[in-house]
């Protein structure tokens, strides 16, 4: 297969492609933008990537709709882990495939506006609600971990209903806090760290995600199911008191 080359699938014609990245990069694309179809392809590909065990292939990462593969030039060539997975691609229907085993969901306490998410009443707006009904959409989605990108650990989670493709905003927000949660295009950002955003923030969680003195440092996996359940502010303080937990979280095994 060569760049750009079509795999024909259930979902459309023109996806998958599989096209080169550099001298020891391969990237699987399912779509051009998120679709839940094409999160769900990506993350059950990359788990079938892993399962394989191909030798000389030395990481995988998933994207909202893609698989990177980075590989040893030396032991692969280009042509041979394409027609891989090009083989690997023509088993099923990845669009359709179920997600992977060993996902978990996670409830995370979530302070909505206030002082510590001053971006609520702003964003439901947009969203055409009231402020009452933004934290009900918001604190009663169960999202999706799309991928994890833009600083160490830090997932975004989606899709929210539809009301909520709100744009990013014009200006930058210059700073929020560790465990900020925003929202932009129907979808989460949970922040790993202190960071500006364009998006806007509308809750606040003491939920670290990036936890870099652990073995396992992200808390969050691509595929994990979250909801952002509603807590008051001052079950919100005393959660913050309590060095006994991560942000008061609790997660179970998906089965």
């Amino acid at each position: 297969m060569h760049k750009g080359q079509n795999l024909k699938t259930a979902q459309s014609p023109d996806w998958p492609r599989i096209a080169p990245v550099g001298l020891d990069g391969l990237l699987v694309r399912f779509a051009d933008a998120l679709t839940e179809p094409a999160n769900r392809a990506a993350l059950a590909f990359r788990a079938a990537v892993v399962g394989e065990g191909w030798s000389g292939v030395e990481e995988t990462s998933s994207a909202l709709a893609s698989v990177y593969l980075r590989f040893d030039p030396l032991h692969l060539r280009h042509a041979d882990l394409t027609a891989r997975l090009a083989s690997l691609l023509g088993a099923r229907d990845w669009y359709d495939a179920p997600p992977p085993q060993g996902r978990r969901f996670w409830r995370i306490p979530t302070l909505y506006g206030t002082d510590a998410a001053p971006q609520l009443a702003e964003a439901a707006g947009l969203a055409g609600v009231d402020v009452k009904q933004a934290i009900a959409d918001l604190s009663g989605a169960r999202t999706r971990v799309l991928t994890l990108g833009f600083a160490p650990g830090q997932p975004y989670l989606g899709e929210l209903p539809p009301a909520w493709d709100i744009p990013r905003q014009a200006a930058i927000t210059p700073q929020v806090p560790v465990g900020a949660l925003v929202v932009a295009v129907r979808q989460f950002v949970l922040f790993a760290n202190a960071s500006p955003t364009g998006w806007r923030h509308v809750g606040q969680t003491a939920f670290r995600c990036f936890l870099p003195e652990d073995a396992d440092p992200f808390a969050l996996r691509a595929g994990d199911e979250v909801q952002f359940y509603a807590v008051s502010a001052a079950e919100y303080a005393n959660i913050q008191r309590d060095t006994t937990s991560n942000g008061g979280a609790e997660a179970v095994a998906i089965t």
